[in-house]
């Protein structure tokens, strides 16, 4: 993988986008699962948006930012 996680929480983000992504190709091969894939994509697009905050986050301060997600 090129890019390097910068902490526990980066690593655990990466797992989590690249499992969902999985779940997405799988169900492309169900009928009628695009409302599913849609859910899975919104949440897909939440989890980078929380790895988006840690990224920028200096790192003494990811862990202890009690931020909302």
């Amino acid at each position: 993988m090129p890019y390097e996680p910068g902490s526990t929480e980066c690593r655990v983000l990466i797992d989590c986008k690249a499992q969902v992504e999985g779940m997405l190709l799988a169900l492309e091969r169900i009928e009628n699962s695009g409302h599913i894939r849609d859910q899975l994509v919104a949440v897909h697009n939440q989890l980078e948006g929380l790895h988006e905050l840690h990224r920028r986050q200096p790192e003494g301060l990811a862990s202890g930012s009690g931020a909302a997600g």
